[in-house]
């Protein structure tokens, strides 16, 4: 076996529907506003002005979500160690139709 190190990329594609995208947005607003966000005050006006121009909310959404979460994906296997994690959320057309007949496959 060899000793070289192996990585493996693991990909997972969420759609969401955004209910109300003005609370989505003040929650993400509350979360940039926090005292313990580590945040100048200019980045959190530019932001808070990203955060409330972005119609679609994409934008609230990968603030609310924390890394801590997608790690908990792999966190109960002992065989690996977590190397590196990026997050995007960007609008989409909604589920595709194979989506939503395999909605409840993988559950």
């Amino acid at each position: 076996m060899s000793d070289e190190p192996k990585f493996l990329r693991l990909t997972v594609e969420l759609t969401v529907e955004v209910l109300d995208v003005d609370a989505l947005q003040a929650a993400a607003l509350a979360e940039i506003r926090h005292p313990d966000a580590d945040l100048t005050e200019e980045e959190r006006t530019e932001q808070a002005e990203l955060v409330g121009s972005d119609e679609s909310g994409a934008s609230a959404l990968q603030w609310l979500i924390e890394p801590d979460h997608v790690l908990q994906l792999v966190e109960h296997i002992t065989e690996i160690e977590p190397r590196e994690a990026v997050l995007g959320v960007e609008p989409s057309d909604g589920p595709s139709e194979e989506e939503d007949e395999e909605e409840h496959d993988h559950a």
